[in-house]
């Protein structure tokens, strides 16, 4: 790529150019999941933005190291210390240990991951494997003089920092007027926050380990700013997650790993907005909440999601419904059944053979990439390559191929399958009649038709190979 990656980050509030620490090579850290429930389509919209991330790094030419966390101790309801740990949590209502939960719900989540066509990260790392790379961080930032003990747990002590608060542009005047509001009666200033909570908090936490300052178990925030370090160094190129960290969760980490290392820790802060439901952003704890797997039953692939949160900013807001996600689908099928068309009739040529009209898209499309990941442009000139009658097949095939690098849509799998089984006799009528009012362009009906079919466990999937069923499990 000839443009240079420029991204907005949080930390200086503007789109600079990306410059990383080792020329050629990019570090990169994406806070990971909670386990102790399925991820909702909502985590997974930053998920989907953090790939698309990885991928234009890699399209730029880079070599990433992507390093992703599990969060399977440590994360309480509140992210301000208070509440329970929500493995405990999860643990007492389903009856399992937090240990199975864990795996099971690890599982669950590269399961999404997977079939949103999500590059697995270079590294994963679960909390619970690195509990003495933790007590060796909090021993640095104790021994550099930014803790106390209360209570029986040990705090950090934001007062002692002088940058805090620079990631969530908290100022003086805001961090004194949050010292005068009482949530936890042992700590100095309500922002300050835990790095190792004692039994002195939680007598019956079931997940705990020894530790200098006695037995017990690690605050949330220490979790990346270790692991973090201990496979991407004291310094790396790229922090990212979700908005909801900014103000707490990532504001924490900065503190606690500069107060260790004495240097500034990370370059560039990238963050996604959130996926909004009527009742407001989408959150377990309100139990407003859609899995991937509830999409799945409605008929939906999985990569109609991926296709839906691509055709909006990874900063701005994103409203989630039903009609933007049959759009989404419809919009992705006709893609794939361009590019199925295409293979049919041409091979993909070099891309360094293809003419002047191909090339301006695909210069376009890397000039939208790289302006902050602009994908909704990206994915416009992914369509104006297209539909443009004046490029030859093989030179179109090749182009969409190359932008499918990042777009992560798997056109290049766009091939029929074959059916394993046969229908019942009135669900075959169901289908048949969906086919029928769907060629007469009537999709009410046909949606109505799909959901009588969905009601008798069958899903229907309309695809690039045409309608396609399963049975739901």
């Amino acid at each position: 790529m000839s443009a240079m990656l420029r991204f907005y980050n949080t930390l200086t509030r503007s789109i600079e150019d990306f410059t990383s620490i080792n020329p050629g090579k990019a570090l990169m850290y994406a806070c990971g999941p909670t386990v102790y429930n399925y991820a909702h389509i909502g985590n997974l919209r930053t998920y989907i933005f953090e790939d698309v991330l990885r991928r234009a790094l890699e399209y730029s030419g880079f070599q990433v190291t992507h390093v992703m966390n599990i969060t399977d101790v440590g994360h309480l309801t509140d992210d301000g210390d208070e509440g329970e740990d929500k493995m405990i949590k999860s643990s007492r209502e389903t009856g399992m240990s937090v240990w199975d939960m864990a795996r099971f719900y690890t599982e669950a989540f590269f399961q999404d991951t997977e079939s949103l066509n999500i590059l697995k990260p270079t590294v994963v790392c679960r909390a619970t494997e690195h509990i003495a790379d933790m007590i060796a961080l909090i021993q640095r930032i104790e021994k550099n003089g930014y803790t106390y003990t209360a209570g029986g747990n040990l705090y950090f002590s934001v007062d002692r920092f002088p940058g805090y608060g620079k990631l969530a542009l908290l100022t003086g005047q805001e961090l004194k007027a949050g010292a005068r509001i009482e949530v936890d009666s042992n700590k100095r200033n309500p922002k300050d926050f835990v790095l190792w909570f004692t039994n002195s908090k939680f007598e019956h936490q079931t997940m705990v380990w020894d530790s200098p300052w006695g037995r017990g178990y690690p605050g949330w925030h220490i979790e990346c700013s270790a692991m973090s370090m201990k496979y991407l160094g004291e310094q790396f190129d790229i922090h990212c997650g979700g908005i909801d960290h900014i103000p707490v969760h990532h504001t924490n980490e900065i503190a606690q790993s500069e107060a260790a290392t004495g240097k500034k820790w990370v370059n560039y802060w990238l963050h996604g907005e959130f996926l909004i439901m009527n009742k407001g952003k989408m959150a377990k704890s309100a139990g407003n909440f859609i899995t991937l797997k509830d999409l799945v039953d409605r008929g939906f692939d999985p990569l109609d999601y991926r296709f839906f949160c691509l055709g909006a900013h990874y900063r701005t807001q994103l409203q989630f419904h039903s009609d933007a996600m049959e759009s989404s689908r419809t919009a992705r099928l006709n893609m794939a059944e361009r590019v199925v068309s295409l293979a049919e009739s041409a091979n993909a040529v070099p891309l360094d053979s293809i003419g002047a009209r191909a090339s301006a898209y695909l210069k376009d499309f890397r000039d939208h990439l790289s302006d902050d990941l602009a994908m909704p442009r990206c994915l416009s000139d992914a369509w104006g390559l297209l539909k443009d009658n004046e490029i030859p097949a093989g030179e179109k095939l090749a182009v969409i191929l190359d932008m499918d690098r990042v777009l992560g849509l798997r056109l290049n799998l766009a091939r029929t399958v074959p059916q394993a089984e046969e229908l019942d006799e009135e669900s075959a009528a169901l289908l048949k009649e969906r086919e029928a009012a769907r060629a007469m362009k009537d999709y009410k009906r046909a949606d109505a038709l799909r959901n009588q079919l969905l009601e008798r466990g069958i899903i229907v999937k309309d695809t690039a190979a045409g309608v396609q069923w399963s049975r739901k499990r």
